[in-house]
């Protein structure tokens, strides 16, 4: 089980914190990652971590400002949101444990972020 939070109403060019908590999954070695579904469009992915090495990867457009990270002794994954723009704006899942073709199988509930100009 997932359990996302941090969101919230945020200015242009402010920051945030997402939290994802886990239970119920072998955290320490399980892959994750954030996604987003920004009104009107699909979810796509944002970051995503490894669980073997922590090895991370992000999408152009949060590079240089979005970061991914984890804790394994709190079961918790974190995604730490710099100058934020308005096009940010979206509802963020945390997800786990993909499958052999990078399907996510474990899904948080969302958390609403959004960024006023």
């Amino acid at each position: 089980q997932l359990q996302a939070s941090g969101g919230g109403l945020v200015q242009a060019g402010g920051s945030l914190r997402l939290s994802c908590a886990a239970s119920g999954v072998t955290f320490s070695s399980a892959d994750m990652g954030w996604f987003r579904q920004a009104p009107g469009k699909e979810r796509d992915s944002v970051a995503t971590i490894t669980g073997s090495n922590s090895r991370t990867y992000y999408r152009d457009f949060v590079k240089g400002r979005f970061t991914i990270s984890r804790d394994n002794a709190k079961n918790t994954m974190y995604l730490q949101m710099n100058s934020l723009k308005p096009e940010d704006t979206a509802v963020y899942y945390c997800a786990a444990d993909p499958d052999s073709l990078g399907r996510f199988r474990s899904w948080g509930q969302g958390t609403l972020v959004t960024v006023s100009s």
